[in-house]
């Protein structure tokens, strides 16, 4: 048996043992999360902070734009912008759970290691419609989320070994099979760089009405440019795109805090609960009443 495989046992030996639940499960590291699913089940909508993740054991079919793949057993997953992500576990058992590592990236520090290792020079542009890349999983990868892993039983030595774990995890993937193209997508001048101030505005207000014109001012974008480059990152309008946060965040109320679907409208900004009725089924092809009680698989 090859180092690597050694390697993917162990973590995932590791994984399993500390996955209290099933679902997605984040630890006290913060950004680090793990997914423990026993069976395979419905597409899932969420939305991705840009992360890479580990397949540990089992597959996923993953949708992220316009790019479709299944992720199985032993290969990464780099998702390089917040995205709108349609996900389903087709391969999982209780004997053997579809089991997976996700951590984080720190973006600032992520795109200031691209610029190091491109000596300062300017890429070219990278195809911004391209947002997932596979890739099988290297050792010194399997060796970052182990010890990454290992960090959240040891809590408090987070302050001082998280900075250092995130960027070797981050560096041993700006110069593996995907890094020409990742340090692309994270330079100082890429749309996707110049896009996460506007993203993050989105997600942490997607309740409110935000105007256009403060996104585009955050990206130092114009009207127009920023409106073009958004639906090329994300395929969705910003309009689009906070709907998707709202629907989303509706669902988990309506399934998990057994909200009523006025109540969900109301928390996640809608003014017209038939409106918010009408884009629910659009998405999720159910209507909120028929969401409610219902486990997210």
């Amino acid at each position: 048996m090859n180092t690597t495989r050694i390697s993917l046992d162990k973590v995932a030996e590791f994984a399993r043992a500390r996955a209290s639940s099933e679902g997605m499960v984040s630890t006290c590291v913060p950004g680090l999360h793990l997914m423990y699913i026993e069976r395979p089940g419905d597409r899932v909508y969420s939305t991705y902070k840009p992360l890479v993740c580990l397949v540990l054991q089992g597959a996923k079919r993953i949708t992220v734009g316009r790019q479709e793949t299944v992720c199985s057993q032993g290969l990464s997953v780099i998702v390089s912008a917040g995205m709108p992500v349609n996900g389903q576990v087709i391969e999982a058992s209780a004997a053997s759970p579809y089991l997976a590592l996700a951590m984080e990236f720190d973006w600032p520090s992520l795109s200031e290691q691209a610029e190091l290792l491109d000596g300062g020079h300017r890429r070219a542009a990278a195809d911004p419609s391209k947002t997932l890349l596979t890739q099988p999983t290297e050792t010194a990868l399997l060796d970052c989320g182990l010890r990454l892993l290992q960090l959240a039983e040891a809590p408090e030595q987070i302050a001082f070994l998280l900075d250092g774990l995130r960027k070797e995890l981050q560096y041993r993937l700006l110069i593996g099979p995907n890094g020409d193209f990742l340090r692309d997508q994270v330079s100082a001048h890429s749309s996707a760089t110049r896009l996460t101030p506007a993203v993050a505005i989105l997600r942490e207000r997607f309740r409110e009405a935000v105007r256009i014109e403060q996104l585009a001012e955050a990206a130092a974008m114009s009207r127009a440019v920023f409106h073009r480059h958004f639906k090329a990152l994300t395929t969705l309008t910003p309009v689009q795109y906070q709907k998707r946060l709202r629907l989303i965040e509706a669902r988990r109320l309506l399934r998990h805090e057994a909200a009523s679907a006025t109540k969900a409208a109301y928390e996640v900004g809608y003014e017209s609960v038939p409106q918010f009725t009408r884009d629910y089924r659009s998405l999720f092809g159910t209507t909120p009443g028929q969401e409610k009680g219902l486990a997210v698989r």
